[in-house]
């Protein structure tokens, strides 16, 4: 089995001088580290000018690790589907199920990072894949053993632990397949390898066909391989699905063993130190199987094969003994055990809490140890003991892993979901973040939007509509900072946009974004500005349509209802010329009335207003041209008062 560290990794910060403090800052994602001045003696003196980011989750960049994060999402939104009322034994086969999908996600992303790493010729970019292809590796291999030991049935024990040890034994299988190809298998150098380590691994099938190879190169020694193939083809194997008690299998077991062993006792294998290594495996002989240490790799292989040949029906409850007395027998006892060989001691011992500790210290993002505790708390298997700051161990851990994933660009919205199914402070830690995403394009921002008004984040909604609000509005873009301004329902921000927009009709004569203004329909009832902008854009609809009087009696309801701000007043009377001068009475008596009677209130107005400021040349002018207009709408209110006041008096006949 290959070897992977796991170690965490130690990141070091350079300074310009020994003896100073060092301080820091939290960021979401990242940490920032400065010198200060003080030393320890407490004295002063200069210090480093520079600033160092250390990122914690540096993985979420990497783009093919990025897969991984994707897939394992799916894999987690519909984990948390599995309803309670499906019976147990159907609920434990989808478990299985679910975390076989979560190891096939991480076996992709090795493959590839592999084929990446050997097809680059940048040595540091191969360097840091390999790295991950080690971490990766590890991971799959405890996650592995998790769902061998926690999830699955815990009756096949001996047989889930060989399917684990040949999966993550995969170099046997690639060299077999070198001594197979060539052009005699028998006589290749890595033969007896290949054979004995399918020993090892209790793959007895592909034994007896390498040894049929071996016996046709010796004929005078094939009544040996004969008894060796016969030997192999009796092995019992444990399987308690089947018919087979144990204490049936447990008979047959040793019965096979005391023939394997008295063969052994009477030399029958003595002329070929092949097969006699082998019949010596087979009984279980531990010198012999330390000396195999080249082949067996690791510890947890050698604790699987000598299980399989010293205690095939090892209970759960005595896998920790076995695996604490493997390890030591195997290991330099001068050198301490590393990260990965503490973990899957905790795992042997069933520890869980602890294989979740370790992996947490171990690896350097919090992708493993969330996903593994989530499937492990549906199966039940978590003690549901909440932790010191108010949360239980599952959703810190799917909080820490989802916090990280929002600082990345894009796989924030990855973390939503996580959040989602955090159901003590998931909601207020999404909040949170929410107002933290950096809202560089509308499109991001509306993404953010809907997520918001999705979970009915009201104040979080307001404050992202505020901000394109404002920013749209800096770039002169009124329409878009109207609409912001009307989904943030900020009536305060909506009224300051439309008198934006009046001012800017009074310079162009036009309006911009008509089809913003000529749908807003209960929107404009958001603040007094916005109804008069919508009702007069209305009365400009009505006129080109040449719908005179409808169009009349609402450019009057706008002043008279106080609608219209007075500063607009003398606009609004501007625009009311071309209907009193219509052929046809436009305006009746009593309308023309209510229009004298607004141009007399706002002239008394603007007299009492001009009477207290001097007068310069520019606003002398600007008050004649006030003067001529005023002249004129009297002229044209005459006109229509006559004309209206006769058209009324008058009798049909």
């Amino acid at each position: 089995m290959e070897e992977v560290d796991v170690d965490p990794t130690t990141t070091k910060i350079p300074t310009s001088s020994h003896g100073k403090h060092l301080g820091f800052a939290w960021g979401p994602g990242d940490i920032l580290v400065y010198e200060t001045l003080y030393k320890q003696s407490g004295d002063s003196g200069p210090c480093s000018p520079f600033i160092h980011k250390v990122r914690k989750d540096e993985d979420i960049y990497a783009p093919i690790l990025r897969k991984l994060f994707n897939e394992s999402h799916y894999i987690f939104v519909g984990l948390q589907t599995i309803r309670e009322e499906i019976p147990g034994k159907n609920k434990n086969s989808q478990f299985v199920s679910i975390s076989k999908n979560y190891r096939s996600v991480i076996r992709a992303c090795i493959e590839e990072l592999q084929q990446v790493a050997v097809n680059t010729k940048d040595s540091v970019v191969c360097t840091q894949y390999g790295n991950q292809v080690s971490i990766l590796l590890a991971i799959e291999l405890i996650w592995n053993l998790c769902e061998v030991l926690f999830i699955d049935a815990a009756d096949a024990l001996l047989l889930h632990l060989l399917d684990w040890v040949r999966l993550h034994k995969g170099d046997v299988d690639e060299k077999a397949t070198h001594v197979l190809q060539s052009e005699s298998p028998a006589e290749h150098r890595s033969y007896w390898d290949v054979v004995v380590s399918y020993v090892l691994q209790g793959r007895l099938e592909e034994v007896r066909q390498l040894l049929t190879k071996q016996a046709v190169l010796q004929p005078a020694a094939r009544s040996m391989f004969k008894l060796m193939d016969n030997l192999l083809s009796k092995m019992p194997f444990y399987n308690p699905g089947g018919t087979q008690t144990a204490t049936e299998f447990d008979v047959k077991w040793r019965h096979w063993h005391e023939e394997v062993d008295h063969c052994l006792q009477d030399n029958s294998f003595a002329s070929n130190p092949h097969l006699e290594l082998i019949c010596k495996i087979l009984v279980g002989d531990e010198d012999t199987l330390l000396e195999q240490k080249e082949l067996v790799g690791t510890w947890y292989h050698f604790l699987v094969t000598r299980l399989l040949y010293c205690h095939p029906t090892v209970k759960s409850t005595e896998l920790h003994f076995y695996a604490q007395s493997c390890m030591t027998m195997f290991l330099d006892p001068r050198s301490a055990p590393e990260a990965l060989d503490s973990i899957l001691l905790a795992a042997f011992e069933f520890d869980i809490h602890q294989v979740i500790k370790e992996c947490s210290i171990a690896l350097n993002n919090w992708w493993f140890v969330a996903h593994l505790t989530d499937l492990l708390d549906h199966c039940q298997l978590l003690q549901s003991h909440n932790l010191h700051f108010g949360s239980n161990l599952r959703e810190f851990l799917l909080l820490e892993y989802a916090s990280g994933l929002f600082t990345h660009h894009s796989l924030w919205q990855l973390a939503v979901d996580y959040f989602d199914h955090c159901p003590e402070f998931g909601r207020v830690y999404l909040e949170l973040q929410m107002e933290r995403i950096p809202l560089d394009t509308e499109r991001k921002a509306l993404k953010v939007l809907r997520i918001c008004e999705q979970r009915q984040m009201s104040e979080q909604v307001r404050s992202i509509c505020k901000i394109m609000a404002m920013r749209t509005l800096r770039n002169n873009r009124l329409g878009s900072a109207l609409s912001w301004s009307i989904r943030a329902k900020d009536a305060g921000f909506a009224t300051l946009i439309s008198e934006r927009y009046l001012q800017d009709y009074c310079a162009r004569g036009t309006f911009s974004d008509l089809d913003l203004i000529d749908n807003l329909g209960s929107a404009m009832l958001l603040s007094d500005r916005l109804t008069f902008l919508g009702k007069y854009r209305e009365f400009h609809r009505l006129y080109g349509e040449k719908r005179f009087r409808e169009a009349a009696k609402l450019l009057l309801s706008l002043m008279t209802a106080k609608i219209a701000p007075r500063s607009f007043w003398m606009t609004l009377l501007t625009d009311a010329l071309p209907l009193l001068e219509q052929k046809e009475v436009v305006f009746t008596s009593e309308q023309t009335y209510e229009l004298i009677y607004c141009l007399e209130e706002l002239t008394s107005s603007s007299c009492d207003t001009t009477a207290t400021v001097s007068r310069t040349d520019t606003s002398m002018q600007e008050e004649d041209l006030e003067v001529a207009k005023v002249e004129l709408l009297r002229l044209a209110l005459a006109r229509n008062l006559a004309m209206a006041i006769i058209k009324e008096a008058t009798v049909e006949v």
